[in-house]
Protein backbone atom coordinates (compact mmCIF):
# COMPACT_ATOMS: atom_id res chain seq x y z
CA UNK A 1 0.00 0.00 0.00
CA UNK A 2 2.92 2.33 1.01
CA UNK A 3 4.62 1.59 -2.85
CA UNK A 4 1.30 2.62 -4.03
CA UNK A 5 0.87 5.83 -2.64
CA UNK A 6 4.58 6.23 -3.52
CA UNK A 7 4.33 5.83 -6.78
CA UNK A 8 0.86 8.01 -6.81
CA UNK A 9 2.83 10.87 -5.67
CA UNK A 10 5.74 10.29 -7.95
CA UNK A 11 2.79 10.56 -10.37
CA UNK A 12 1.47 13.74 -9.31
CA UNK A 13 4.62 15.50 -8.94
CA UNK A 14 5.75 14.43 -12.18
CA UNK A 15 2.40 15.31 -13.76
CA UNK A 16 2.56 18.94 -11.76
CA UNK A 17 5.94 19.46 -13.06
CA UNK A 18 4.99 19.07 -17.11
CA UNK A 19 2.23 21.20 -16.20
CA UNK A 20 4.17 23.40 -14.77
CA UNK A 21 6.73 23.29 -17.82
CA UNK A 22 3.91 23.73 -20.35
CA UNK A 23 2.50 26.84 -18.64
CA UNK A 24 5.92 28.32 -18.84
CA UNK A 25 6.64 27.50 -22.53
CA UNK A 26 3.19 28.79 -23.05
CA UNK A 27 2.13 32.30 -20.81
CA UNK A 28 -0.42 32.92 -23.31
CA UNK A 29 -3.55 30.55 -24.89
CA UNK A 30 -5.23 31.16 -27.70
CA UNK A 31 -9.02 32.04 -27.81
CA UNK A 32 -8.64 33.37 -24.05
CA UNK A 33 -5.68 35.75 -24.58
CA UNK A 34 -5.72 36.49 -28.42
CA UNK A 35 -8.03 34.61 -31.07
CA UNK A 36 -5.98 33.02 -34.67
CA UNK A 37 -7.92 33.87 -37.11
CA UNK A 38 -7.85 33.30 -41.13
CA UNK A 39 -6.76 37.21 -41.03
CA UNK A 40 -5.51 39.17 -43.75
CA UNK A 41 -2.14 39.08 -45.88
CA UNK A 42 0.32 41.72 -44.86
CA UNK A 43 2.71 43.10 -46.88
CA UNK A 44 5.50 43.67 -44.00
CA UNK A 45 5.63 42.27 -41.18
CA UNK A 46 5.94 42.40 -38.53
CA UNK A 47 3.03 44.71 -38.13
CA UNK A 48 0.40 45.77 -35.60
CA UNK A 49 -2.76 46.62 -37.17
CA UNK A 50 -5.58 48.34 -35.42
CA UNK A 51 -9.58 48.90 -36.43
CA UNK A 52 -11.12 51.71 -35.41
CA UNK A 53 -13.59 54.43 -36.37
CA UNK A 54 -13.40 58.21 -35.19
CA UNK A 55 -16.88 57.85 -34.57
CA UNK A 56 -16.29 55.05 -31.82
CA UNK A 57 -17.12 56.45 -27.90
CA UNK A 58 -14.61 53.40 -27.31
CA UNK A 59 -12.02 54.10 -29.87
CA UNK A 60 -11.73 57.86 -28.07
CA UNK A 61 -11.18 56.49 -24.32
CA UNK A 62 -8.71 54.09 -25.77
CA UNK A 63 -6.60 56.14 -27.84
CA UNK A 64 -4.42 57.16 -25.12
CA UNK A 65 -3.61 53.96 -24.08
CA UNK A 66 -3.15 53.03 -28.04
CA UNK A 67 -0.64 56.05 -28.22
CA UNK A 68 1.09 54.51 -25.25
CA UNK A 69 1.46 51.11 -26.72
CA UNK A 70 2.68 52.28 -30.05
CA UNK A 71 5.72 53.69 -27.32
CA UNK A 72 6.30 50.54 -25.63
CA UNK A 73 6.36 48.46 -29.35
CA UNK A 74 10.04 47.67 -30.59
CA UNK A 75 11.38 49.89 -33.33
CA UNK A 76 11.22 46.93 -35.85
CA UNK A 77 6.90 46.84 -35.53
CA UNK A 78 5.21 48.89 -37.97
CA UNK A 79 1.84 50.04 -36.59
CA UNK A 80 -0.84 50.94 -39.10
CA UNK A 81 -4.90 51.76 -39.08
CA UNK A 82 -7.74 50.50 -40.59
CA UNK A 83 -10.95 52.75 -40.40
CA UNK A 84 -13.91 50.58 -40.39
CA UNK A 85 -16.81 52.08 -42.22
CA UNK A 86 -19.14 49.50 -41.32
CA UNK A 87 -21.59 50.75 -44.07
CA UNK A 88 -23.01 53.71 -41.79
CA UNK A 89 -22.54 57.12 -43.69
CA UNK A 90 -20.47 58.35 -40.35
CA UNK A 91 -18.09 56.06 -40.19
CA UNK A 92 -17.30 56.28 -43.89
CA UNK A 93 -17.26 59.96 -43.57
CA UNK A 94 -14.59 58.91 -40.17
CA UNK A 95 -12.79 56.44 -43.26
CA UNK A 96 -12.64 59.54 -45.50
CA UNK A 97 -10.64 61.84 -42.75
CA UNK A 98 -8.37 58.94 -42.23
CA UNK A 99 -7.35 58.93 -45.76
CA UNK A 100 -7.11 62.38 -45.97
CA UNK A 101 -4.65 62.46 -42.52
CA UNK A 102 -2.79 60.15 -44.90
CA UNK A 103 -2.83 61.39 -48.43
CA UNK A 104 -1.53 64.75 -46.53
CA UNK A 105 1.08 63.34 -44.36
CA UNK A 106 -0.53 65.24 -41.06
CA UNK A 107 1.18 64.95 -37.95
CA UNK A 108 -0.29 61.90 -35.66
CA UNK A 109 -1.94 64.82 -33.55
CA UNK A 110 -4.45 65.21 -35.81
CA UNK A 111 -6.12 62.29 -34.93
CA UNK A 112 -6.72 63.29 -31.40
CA UNK A 113 -8.09 66.50 -32.93
CA UNK A 114 -10.19 64.50 -34.99
CA UNK A 115 -11.71 62.70 -32.01
CA UNK A 116 -11.97 65.69 -30.39
CA UNK A 117 -13.84 67.29 -32.94
CA UNK A 118 -16.51 64.31 -32.82
CA UNK A 119 -16.64 63.60 -29.24
CA UNK A 120 -15.68 66.85 -26.89
CA UNK A 121 -17.28 69.55 -28.97
CA UNK A 122 -19.95 67.80 -30.57
CA UNK A 123 -19.46 68.89 -33.78
CA UNK A 124 -19.48 65.66 -36.24
CA UNK A 125 -18.83 65.70 -39.84
CA UNK A 126 -22.29 65.79 -41.66
CA UNK A 127 -20.77 65.53 -45.07
CA UNK A 128 -17.76 65.87 -47.37
CA UNK A 129 -17.71 69.80 -46.83
CA UNK A 130 -17.69 69.33 -43.64
CA UNK A 131 -14.43 67.92 -43.94
CA UNK A 132 -13.17 70.20 -46.26
CA UNK A 133 -13.35 73.04 -43.47
CA UNK A 134 -11.81 70.94 -41.10
CA UNK A 135 -8.78 70.31 -43.10
CA UNK A 136 -8.89 73.43 -44.56
CA UNK A 137 -8.46 74.74 -40.48
CA UNK A 138 -5.30 72.14 -40.45
CA UNK A 139 -3.55 73.99 -43.02
CA UNK A 140 -4.49 71.86 -46.32
CA UNK A 141 -5.48 73.70 -49.18
CA UNK A 142 -9.20 73.77 -49.74
CA UNK A 143 -8.77 72.85 -53.45
CA UNK A 144 -6.66 69.82 -52.73
CA UNK A 145 -8.59 68.25 -50.48
CA UNK A 146 -11.88 68.67 -52.79
CA UNK A 147 -9.18 67.08 -55.48
CA UNK A 148 -8.21 64.25 -53.24
CA UNK A 149 -12.34 63.75 -51.78
CA UNK A 150 -13.24 63.07 -55.67
CA UNK A 151 -10.20 61.34 -56.01
CA UNK A 152 -10.01 57.29 -57.37
CA UNK A 153 -7.68 56.99 -55.17
CA UNK A 154 -9.56 58.05 -52.41
CA UNK A 155 -12.55 55.15 -53.48
CA UNK A 156 -9.78 52.97 -53.76
CA UNK A 157 -8.40 53.31 -50.27
CA UNK A 158 -11.69 53.10 -48.41
CA UNK A 159 -12.46 49.68 -50.71
CA UNK A 160 -9.43 48.47 -49.29
CA UNK A 161 -10.50 49.28 -45.69
CA UNK A 162 -13.88 47.57 -46.07
CA UNK A 163 -11.84 44.54 -47.48
CA UNK A 164 -9.47 44.47 -44.40
CA UNK A 165 -12.33 44.77 -42.31
CA UNK A 166 -14.26 41.85 -44.01
CA UNK A 167 -11.21 39.62 -44.34
CA UNK A 168 -9.95 40.16 -40.64
CA UNK A 169 -11.96 38.19 -38.70
CA UNK A 170 -12.86 41.24 -36.09
CA UNK A 171 -16.27 41.39 -34.40
CA UNK A 172 -15.90 44.87 -32.99
CA UNK A 173 -13.45 48.07 -32.59
CA UNK A 174 -11.24 49.08 -31.59
CA UNK A 175 -9.09 45.41 -32.17
CA UNK A 176 -5.81 44.80 -32.91
CA UNK A 177 -4.63 42.58 -35.56
CA UNK A 178 -1.19 41.20 -35.19
CA UNK A 179 0.62 40.05 -38.54
CA UNK A 180 -2.62 39.60 -39.97
CA UNK A 181 -3.30 36.62 -38.03
CA UNK A 182 -3.75 37.36 -34.33
CA UNK A 183 -7.03 39.49 -33.04
CA UNK A 184 -6.22 41.28 -29.76
CA UNK A 185 -9.36 43.10 -27.89
CA UNK A 186 -8.33 46.61 -26.92
CA UNK A 187 -9.28 47.30 -23.32
CA UNK A 188 -8.70 44.30 -21.47
CA UNK A 189 -4.92 44.72 -20.80
CA UNK A 190 -2.56 47.44 -19.86
CA UNK A 191 -0.55 49.13 -22.70
CA UNK A 192 2.32 47.42 -21.38
CA UNK A 193 0.75 44.05 -20.99
CA UNK A 194 -0.51 44.16 -24.29
CA UNK A 195 2.83 45.34 -25.84
CA UNK A 196 4.38 42.03 -24.13
CA UNK A 197 1.05 39.79 -25.79
CA UNK A 198 2.31 41.66 -29.04
CA UNK A 199 5.92 40.29 -28.44
CA UNK A 200 4.89 36.83 -27.60
CA UNK A 201 2.71 36.82 -30.40
CA UNK A 202 5.78 38.32 -32.78
CA UNK A 203 7.11 34.67 -32.15
CA UNK A 204 4.40 32.95 -33.46
CA UNK A 205 4.74 32.05 -37.56
CA UNK A 206 1.45 32.53 -39.58
CA UNK A 207 0.46 30.05 -42.10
Amino acid sequence: MKLLNKSLAGFFIMLMSMMSAQAMAQPYVDGVDYLTVQGIPEAKTPVVREFFSYYCPHCYEQEQNIEQLVSLLPKTVTFTRTPVGAGRPSWILGQQAYYLTQKFNLPKSINMDIFSQIHDKGEPFMNSQDLVYFFTDHGVKKSAVEQALKSTDMKFALSNYDVETQLSGITGVPTLLVNGKYVIQVGYKTPAETAKLIDYLMTLKTK
